[in-house]
Parts: C-alpha cells; structure tokens; sequence
C-alpha cells in the first residue's frame, strides 16, 4: 500500500519571467489575523499554480496540452526551453473532422505522427480504456485506432500500433488499416494479454504488459492466468434500485497469485513464443536491451528477496542470467534501469545498505558504484551519453530535504545543481540539456524555474507569491522541524503550535503520521491540503505533530526494513513512545492526546489507540487495513511473508484482536467502493468492537474508492466531521480539564 497518489491535471500560465533569483520569498514571521477554514481548504482557496505535466520533445523543445476555450477545442502546442515561449500550435482538434476534442496524446519516435485519445473511461488507479486516433501530423490525416481500447502505442518503424482490448493484444497497420490479433484467449477474470492485473497494476505501479522491439519485429508481452485467483466483489450502490456489483480478481495475502508468463511474438512469421525463466513469482518488468533482438526480463520470487534480471534471445528463445541480487528482507522494483550505447547498464540498489547508483556491463559484471555514502538517491533521472553524466535526485543534505545532482559515469565531479535548503525535483528535457526545477520548502511555496544540465538558472517560470501574500493574512503557524529520541533511535518530527503559543498553557495533542514502508511525512516541502486543515485545528488551540518512526524512509536499508516481519509493531511502539515524551513538555495536556491517519495511517492510529490506551484518548481511522491477511500479496508479503509462515506477523498486530482493549475515542471511516483496503478491514473491525461491547463512531461512505473525494462535498463533508470529532473529544475537553486544575 503505497502513500496515496494523486494525479493532477493543471493549466501551465507561462508569464511574468522575473530575474534568475529564487530568493526572494523570504520567510514571513508575521502571523495574520484571519482563521482558516474547511470552505478554504476544499474550495481551492489555496491552491498553488502550477506548470503542466509537459511532454518533452526532440531537441530543445517540449509541448503541452492546452484547452481552447473559445473554440471549446484542444491543442498540443510546441514551447522551447530557451525562452519558454510558444513556438508554434501542432495540433487544433477544431481542425480535425469527426475529433472535437481530445484528453491525451503520445508521439512516435522521431515526431511525426501522434496517438491522440478520448472518451476515457477509468478502471483502477492508473487503468482506463478509450477512443485512440491515429494523426499524421504532415498531412493531417486521423484514422481511428479503436474504441474501448487500451495502452496504444507505435513501433519503432512508424508502421504499426499495437493496443491491448478486451484482454487481447492486437496490432494495426496504419497504412493498410489492416488489425491483426495476435492473442486470442482474454477472458475476464481469467486470461489477460498485454495488461496487468490488478495487484500488479497497483503494486508495481504499471499497466501496459507489453513492448515493441526495437526492430518493430517483435513484441514482447505478459500473460496472466488469474483463473485461480480469489474473486472479490462489491455493491456499488449507485442511484438505481439495485445495486450493481463489482467483481475482480484480488490475491490476499497468502492466497494464489496470477500464473504470469512472458511471451515473444514475431511479426514476420506471426508465430508465439512462450519463454522458460526458470522459477519465479512475478516478473514486474520487461525492457528491450539496445541490441533489438535481446529483451531483459525482472523476475521475482516470492518473498521478493531475490531478483533476476534475464537475457532473452528473440531469435532463438534462449535465456541466459545478467544480474542477481538478494537482500535479507526485500527488494524494491524501479524503473532506473538504463542500457548505454555498449549494452553496459545503470542500476540502483541498496546493496550496500543506501541506495545508490552502479554501473555493470553487459555480462552482468560490477563496472562501478557511482554514487556512495550514507544517504540515499531518490530519483533518478537520466544518463547524458554524450556527456557521460548522470542526473539524480537525492537527500546528502538531509532526509528532509532533496537536491538535484550531478555525477560522472565514473563517479566523479558531482555537482549540486539546485537550491539546497528544501525539496527540489526536475523535470529534464529529451536530450538532458535542460531541466525545470520545482523547489519548495515548509515555507516558501513552489517555485518553478528554468536551469541549463550545468546548473545555470535561466528563468523564474512560475514564484507564487501571491498565494504566499495571501496566506500571510491567516493565522499560519510555521512547522518547527527537530528530532526526538526515541527507543534508541533518532527521529524526524515536526510541530505546529497555535500561532498565539503560550508556553505557560497546556494544550491538546493530535498526532499525524503515515508510517508505512519507505514513505516519508517530515518532510520540508510546501503545504498539503492536511497540513492547511492542522492549521485549523492549530488555529483551535491545538498542537499538531508528525514524528516519522521506524519502517519509514531516507535513512538506510536498515532503519527502513527494521520492522520486517513485523509490520506496525515498531511503528506502532515509536508513535506510542513519541506521545509519552511529548507529554512530558510542560504546555502538552497528557490528558488529551488524539492521533490520526489514513490507510496505512489509519491501521497505525487503530493500533495506537488501542495499544497506546494509557496515554491516547482519541483516534480517528480512515481507510485502514485492520487485518494484513486482508490486503494484497505482493505488498503484504513483501514486508511479512505469507500468513501461513508467519501467522504471528499478522495477528499479534492486528487490531480486530484486541478491540478490547479500546479505552478512547475512535472514529472509524470508510468507502464501500475502496477496491484497494476493502470496506471489509472496516466491517471486521466493527464487529471486534461490537463482540468487546465496546462504542465508537463510524463514517461509512458509500461507493467512494480510497481516496473518498468523488461527488459533491465529498472531502468537505469527511473533515468537517474529523474536525467535530476532534474539537469534542480534544479541544472541548482539554479545556475543561485545564480550567478546573487552573
């Protein structure tokens, strides 16, 4: 279960270039007078501007997707990355017959022609099927690909798209028209080509199962049996009078995966080659060496402790072992694989503890280790190969904050390229000549601005101060970052305090955390809707913190895979051990100290509650696991192995078994269309507590999925309750109790 991503589509307003300085926001100490409230925080009231995903293009050139809203048409326009200005419009759908719009587009290789697409309709988190058009973009012809089609995408010889449908893949030839199926035996819930399933989609975060070779002669695909995985259903009660029923196929922890297996097929002879990789689970990756007839294939075991990467031979089948690596816990899947001009390839591992970047041949031999130390690189972003250099991401000026760097193949002349104090993220052109930085910190919102690969700054594109004049009109409490020992570990923690702070007074403490495996909260990067509404309650007279415990990330292989078999029982302990330290300062009421979370989150607050019941009053559960036997295999058993080899992994930290230890207040909320932590953890848990006699407050939503936002006054609705729950329980009764001790 991966912190909750959100994808979000905005309008880039490229205007106002100011002078290449980024400094100029200077911290504002001076506190507003205006309180914050949930009609601000969901209204978009403070909400940043922000660029565009842009889509980068050959040369010094990028393009973005803009709507028209005067001809209620799209456009894909061309910008350069020296001035970032317009340089000309590619595409106007109100120029295309028969396309009035459209949502998305993908180029060809060398950028002439187009996949454009709409009429989405969405699956799970990253899955959807839709209408595709094919564009010529010399004669501006468009020729329908399909409906209700997924994944489209060229070869490499401009020729062909291939696209998954139904389960099977099929190929098009754009100029005969003619569409060859090359699998036939997808079937709903039981064969799928070409597109991963569920757990795969959602745990080694893709959706198309198959590639083009370099050569146009082969693609390389997946294929999934799910016939003997588990069937799980929901009602989605919708506004009809019956509901309708959603059913797919969900491996629990424990139960049978789907059997995947990687195939080649050839274009010429059209015939399939199924391939032999030996003994394995899962194989969450294929990628085309730059040898066109040689693919590489990741596979994993099932305890996700041993990965392989294979040869496969596309002429004759043949395998052959370039890479294996083991670790005593897990192994985490990337897309950081990167094959040179020679076949030699960029690798990033946590061999020696951190991650960090190496560099092997082509026999799988250790060239170099590029980067070293005791931290981590985050991101990875590409390999100059007329340069030799590398670009990445990473936090050496500590776990809080992130730089962008540079480095030589061979593992000198690193070099800083962005600011340093903060959170930095680049977004590099094509040809790495270029990048857009975007900075931000717990108090300077983000920035965005133009750089050369040498780290020049060109331009400011983008400075939100206005939203940064804005907020100093409210009563903002900055976030005071430190660290607090806790059981011999030294952990990240930061801190809101009501913006009138008296530390003669005692105040009520809420506890934020996350916590789940690798994520990071304390974090100093620009605000959240979260963090807007802890303002709130800070502005209540509350104090906020969020204290990163054991299992989270940045800090070493060790610290992050240290509750490894026992999942939230350390992170559970430290959020435990944290509140009794904090409840020792003289302005914290140890009468009143609530904790919350969402997801993974919300297991932790569960637990907190009910195994912390001497030192927390209230918890508020969103979303949570209650069971890990519950949730997906290849997330649960990655940190705990299956239930049938470690039962007490499971249930010696499952809060449905000692729902009588429930002393507090607990607000228990969920969607009855969550099809990632099912409303069943939620349901289970209800009837621990019910079988304990134990009372408590629920939020059931119906047919939200994870996120619970969709519909109207969805998110506004939820925190307006969380805020009542919180300011009864908490604020009310803290002040009560202080004033007759007062």
């Amino acid at each position: 279960m991966p912190p909750m991503r959100n994808l979000l589509f905005t309008t880039i307003l490229l205007f106002s270039f100011g002078s290449p300085k980024i400094n100029s926001q200077t911290t504002n100490t001076t506190i507003g007078t205006k309180n914050i409230s949930l009609e601000n925080i969901w209204n978009g009231s403070f909400s940043t501007q922000r660029m565009n995903a842009l889509n980068s293009m050959n040369g010094d050139f990028y393009s973005l997707l803009n709507f028209d809203s005067a001809n209620n048409s799209t456009r894909i326009d061309v910008y350069s990355y020296q001035t970032l200005e317009k340089v000309k419009t590619l595409v106007n759908s109100k120029n295309i017959d028969g396309l009035a719009r459209f949502s998305s587009y993908r180029f060809n290789n060398d950028e002439t022609k187009l996949i454009l697409g709409t009429n989405f309709e969405k699956i799970y988190r990253r899955s959807f099927k839709g209408t595709f058009y094919a564009y010529d973009i010399a004669s501006k012809k468009v020729s329908l690909i399909g409906k209700n089609i997924q994944e489209p995408v060229f070869a490499p010889d401009n020729k062909k798209v291939a696209f998954a449908k139904d389960n099977n893949v099929y190929i098009k030839n754009l100029h005969t028209n003619k569409v060859t199926q090359i699998t036939k035996d997808g079937k709903k819930n039981q064969i799928i080509n070409g597109i991963t399933d569920w757990v795969y989609e959602e745990e080694f975060g893709f959706v198309r199962a198959f590639e083009w070779s370099n050569d146009s002669k082969h693609i390389a695909f997946l294929r999934f049996d799910e016939s003997q995985v588990p069937t799980f259903s929901m009602d989605m009660v919708g506004n009809q009078n019956y509901p309708e029923q959603q059913v797919f196929k969900y491996p629990k922890a424990g139960e049978k995966n789907a059997n995947v297996t990687l195939h080649l097929y050839n274009i010429s002879s059209k015939n399939t080659q199924k391939i032999a990789l030996g003994a394995y689970e899962y194989i969450p990756r294929i990628k085309w060496s730059n040898d066109a007839n040689i693919l590489v294939a990741t596979t994993l075991n099932r305890h996700q402790n041993n990965l392989k990467l294979h040869k496969v031979n596309a002429k004759n089948s043949k395998v052959s072992l370039l890479l294996s690596e083991t670790d005593k816990a897990y192994i985490d899947i990337t897309d950081n694989l990167t094959f040179l001009n020679d076949n030699s390839f960029i690798w990033t591992s946590e061999g020696d503890g951190f991650n960090h970047i190496y560099h092997y041949d082509f026999s799988g031999k250790l060239i170099n280790q590029i980067t070293s130390g005791n931290w981590e690189v985050t991101n990875y972003y590409g390999f100059n190969k007329n340069k030799k250099t590398i670009y990445y991401q990473s936090v050496e000026n500590g776990t809080t904050n992130r730089g962008v760097y540079s480095i030589d193949l061979d593992g000198n002349n690193k070099k800083l390229l962005s600011n340093k104090e903060g959170t930095n993220t680049a977004s590099f052109s094509k040809n790495l000549r270029y990048f857009i930085n975007t900075f931000s910190s717990a108090e300077i919102p983000p920035i965005y601005t133009l750089y050369t690969a040498e780290g020049e700054l060109l331009k400011v594109i983008k400075d939100n101060v206005t939203l940064k004049e804005k907020l100093s009109q409210y009563k903002m409490s900055p976030k005071e970052f430190s660290t607090i020992q806790i059981n011999g570990n030294e952990l990240n923690i930061w801190m809101l305090k009501p913006a009138d702070f008296d530390e003669n007074k005692k105040y009520p403490l809420l506890m934020f955390q996350y916590s789940g495996p690798g994520s990071q909260q304390v974090a100093n990067r620009w605000n959240g809707s979260n963090d807007y509404w802890h303002n709130m309650l800070a502005q209540k007279g509350m104090i906020v913190v969020c204290v990163d415990g054991r299992g989270t990330g940045f800090k070493g292989s060790d610290f992050k895979k240290s509750t490894y078999l026992n999942l939230v029982k350390y992170e559970t302990e430290d959020q435990i051990a944290a509140a009794k330290k904090l409840a020792e300062r003289s302005y914290i009421d140890a009468e009143n100290i609530g904790i919350w979370g969402w997801s993974f989150g919300g297991h932790m607050s569960t637990n907190s509650l009910l195994k912390g019941n001497d030192i927390f009053t209230t918890a508020i559960a969103v979303a949570p696991v209650t069971s890990w036997r519950f949730y997906d295999t290849v997330y649960t058993e990655r940190f705990l192995r299956t239930p049938q080899e470690n039962p007490g992994g499971y249930d010696d930290n499952s809060p449905v078994n000692y729902a009588h230890k429930l002393k507090g207040n607990y607000l228990l909320v969920h969607g009855t269309g969550d099809d990632n932590v099912h409303v069943q953890n939620s349901y289970r848990m209800i009837n621990s507590l019910i079988e304990a006699n134990k009372q408590f407050d629920m939020f059931i939503v119906p047919d939200r999925t994870h996120g619970i936002y969709k519909g109207k006054n969805t998110r506004l609705n939820l925190y307006t309750k969380m805020t009542n729950f919180i300011e009864t329980h908490l604020i009310q009764k803290s002040k009560k109790s202080t004033k007759i001790k007062g």
